[in-house]
């Protein structure tokens, strides 16, 4: 495994994150996921692999994969060892802290979520998306509270138009509170609008880019038309299909097929070319997911294969997802 700092900030994190949406209860959203007993080999293996980053949050699982993260921690490996993620947002219950970015909700969220993880802290404590209902000074006042408190080290954002970000950031200078170090977005072969304009700006910002979905909810992992559990299952996945993307996946199929490596380590390898992106967060359900990830760490592409890879790829209307 390879390490580097997360942004501009002192914090060392793996090349690779552990995505843990894939582990928790199953619901109408996510038929894919593991239970716990199931996802059990997917944390030892992370902590064989030195993959110390893991990413969760609140809403996955309805809350079963903080648990399950949780126990693992203290099954597989030692908190201090871990640098631990998860995220604010999303609908947890009905009541007025339940959800959104209000003050309220997130004092009580960050409570109930070091409770799941039975931890002290949060390494990084990510907003899941925008909150257009709540002023961002709240927002971001907020945030810095839970800080200085010493239930969260750093903070990060997720999914959202560079000028929210942009915005919460000012607001977070004028106020003199904590900024946000990361950004959590949709970035893969198929995925690259925010090449535009949030990626630059997190670049120029010192802010490090730690992309989800970094095979386009597994279209880069396997030949094009392949189904699986979640392509046939996932609404989000089917809505965001689209017949102009084969030919960036034959293009990867070809690449990899001439080096003999699987489809998901080129397309992770071209992933970690990208200078702002400082982790891509992987999702398991399969051994081979995390040994084929680490080993894009040592796979170099050539010039031509980066040409190759990338000349396909056709702008599609930007959406958060």
């Amino acid at each position: 495994m390879k390490y580097q700092r997360l942004g501009r900030t002192g914090l060392e994190v793996s090349r690779i994150a552990l995505g843990c949406m894939s582990f928790g209860e199953r619901n109408e959203f996510h038929q894919w996921t593991l239970d716990e007993e199931s996802s059990q080999p997917y944390f030892r293996q992370a902590v064989e692999l030195g993959i110390t980053f893991w990413d969760t949050a609140n809403t996955y699982g309805g809350g079963s994969s903080e648990e399950f993260v949780g126990r693992a921690i203290k099954q597989y490996t030692r908190r201090e060892d871990v640098v631990l993620a998860t995220k604010v947002w999303g609908k947890m219950h009905d009541g007025p802290g339940g959800s959104g970015l209000s003050r309220k909700a997130i004092l009580e969220q960050i409570d109930a979520s070091l409770t799941r993880l039975g931890t002290e802290y949060v390494d990084l404590y990510q907003i899941h998306r925008f909150d257009p209902d709540t002023p961002v000074e709240e927002t971001m006042e907020a945030l810095h509270d839970v800080v200085r408190a010493g239930k969260v080290r750093y903070l990060g954002a997720s999914s959202m138009w560079a000028w929210q970000f942009g915005k919460m950031q000012y607001a977070a200078d004028a106020g003199g509170w904590t900024r946000f170090v990361s950004m959590q977005n949709q970035y893969n072969l198929i995925r690259r609008d925010d090449e535009q304009e949030l990626l630059p700006l997190c670049a120029d910002q010192g802010v490090g880019s730690i992309p989800y979905s970094p095979l386009a909810k597994g279209k880069l992992g396997k030949p094009w038309g392949t189904q699986s559990l979640r392509a046939d299952t996932d609404r989000v996945a089917r809505a965001l299909a689209r017949d102009s993307d084969r030919q960036s996946v034959d293009a990867l199929e070809s690449v990899a097929a001439k080096r003999g490596v699987p489809m998901a380590q080129v397309a992770l390898a071209w992933l970690l070319t990208r200078p702002v992106v400082s982790a891509p967060i992987v999702g398991a359900t399969k051994p081979h997911h995390l040994t084929d990830a680490a080993a894009a760490l040592e796979l170099e592409l050539t010039e031509a294969e980066l040409t190759q890879l990338e000349e396909p790829y056709v702008e599609r209307p930007r959406n958060w997802y």
